[in-house]
């Protein structure tokens, strides 16, 4: 049928998944997250690259009223990757270590906030889109600069060996802190510039029934998903979760709020420890995630634009943002580490390890774009310094513990020498 967006649907999809799995696959041979792979290669696929060099091909290849419907898919995807970041959540990580954690967490999130609305009030004037408030736009860009990534926060430190370690267990209770921050901000964001139109007022009633949400959630559906989930067969849990992430964002969507928040929450409350619903959970994000997320990230790509950034001004001001967003992160997060007692060395690592802001940064800057608080411009450099971020941490933290292991392999030298020197510790 004519007009059938269907089969380029059909065609797009698994270009787009072969490509990103090749992306991926290259950027694990360089040591760096998957994501990375597949924003690239919505970037080469978009006005940056593909666009520019033959626009008739990106037209045959994603024609656009094909990309609503990758759009869709891709969202959907993102609905359920936010229910497993908040099923991933351990709350549990903040034992016994609350002060450090809260120290260098909120370090992390106040310093980029307060250098990151300094920088976006000077940049207002000239990349805020119209009609936009000043305060919208300048609270959004200091979320944005104060995001770490806890999911890729968590591969990393798989990859590296740190996951059960005392500074990877530190960086996890701290990106769990940070993530929690910076939704309830971006919240507050999405309140202040949606308001239901009617401005503070508007705002203070989407925080309020939002506030209403979180406690029907936690006091509500936790005691009954607690009672409940013990009777779900395999099929069923996989369906219960999936209905109830579905009504949980669109209950925060109709808040005003924004549809992630209310399946981050939902994957907060689902309880744990329990087979069913662990089985469940794993279900959907072995098949969900990788089929549909992917979809998500090259839609980030498409909407990136570096052809717009033609001038040496802007050029300057995606160079400041990068420089503040690294100096306020990775310094912030450092620093405060070491005020708290931490090592030097372990410190540094902290702060990198703070400094990755991968998927969780791509979605905040998607719900910015999408109520209109920045523009392309401001979307296309908050990607790059995305990417740049991002791409920084997996090589600075594998250099640092290459040389602690260089470090300690020369300590049990050093020490075996003196043994066959003085002879062992008993004997001297």
């Amino acid at each position: 049928m004519a007009g059938d967006p269907l089969p380029g649907v059909l065609i797009a999809v698994p270009v787009v998944l072969l490509l990103c799995r090749a992306g991926a696959v290259v950027m694990r041979r360089c040591g760096q997250p998957a994501v990375l792979g597949e924003i690239a290669v919505g970037i080469l696929l978009g006005p940056s690259l593909l666009g520019w060099l033959w626009p008739a091909g990106q037209h045959r290849l994603l024609p656009a009223e094909v990309l609503p419907y990758l759009g869709v898919l891709g969202n959907l995807g993102l609905v359920v990757f936010m229910f497993l970041v908040g099923f991933e959540l351990d709350l549990g990580l903040l034992r016994g270590r609350g002060r450090d954690v809260v120290v260098v967490s909120q370090a992390g999130v106040v310093v980029p906030l307060v250098l990151g609305g300094l920088l976006a009030t000077g940049m207002y004037g000239s990349f805020a889109p119209d009609g936009v408030g000043r305060g919208a736009f300048v609270l959004f860009v200091a979320v944005a600069m104060s995001v770490t990534a806890f999911p890729v926060l968590a591969r990393i430190l798989t990859e590296q060996g740190l996951y059960g370690t005392p500074v990877g267990a530190v960086a996890m209770a701290c990106a769990a802190v940070a993530d929690v921050v910076a939704w309830c901000l971006l919240a507050v964001v999405v309140a202040v510039a949606g308001g239901g139109g009617h401005g503070v007022g508007g705002a203070v009633v989407t925080a309020t029934l939002a506030a209403g949400f979180l406690a029907a959630m936690w006091w509500g559906v936790r005691p009954l998903l607690a009672r409940c989930a013990g009777r779900w067969g395999d099929a069923g849990g996989v369906v219960a979760l999936f209905i109830g992430l579905c009504l949980a964002a669109y209950a925060t969507d109709a808040i005003g709020v924004h549809a992630l928040f209310g399946a981050f929450v939902f994957g907060a409350v689902v309880p744990r420890g329990r087979a069913p619903v662990e089985r469940a959970a794993h279900r959907m994000g072995e098949v969900v995630v990788p089929v549909l997320l992917p979809l998500f990230f090259v839609g980030s790509g498409l909407r990136t634009d570096i052809g717009l950034l033609g001038g040496v001004r802007a050029w300057l001001w995606a160079a400041a943002v990068l420089v503040v967003a690294i100096a306020a992160k990775w310094g912030a997060g450092a620093g405060a580490a070491w005020a708290v007692g931490q090592p030097v060395r372990e410190a540094v690592m902290l702060g990198a390890l703070l400094n990755c802001r991968g998927v969780t940064e791509l979605v905040v800057l998607n719900v910015g774009l999408g109520l209109g608080v920045i523009g392309p411009e401001v979307f296309t450099v908050l990607v790059l310094m995305t990417v740049v971020t991002t791409a920084l941490t997996g090589p600075v933290v594998r250099r640092m513990v290459v040389r602690d292991t260089a470090d300690t392999a020369d300590t049990v030298k050093a020490d075996a020498d003196a043994d066959a020197v003085n002879g062992p510790p008993a004997d001297r």
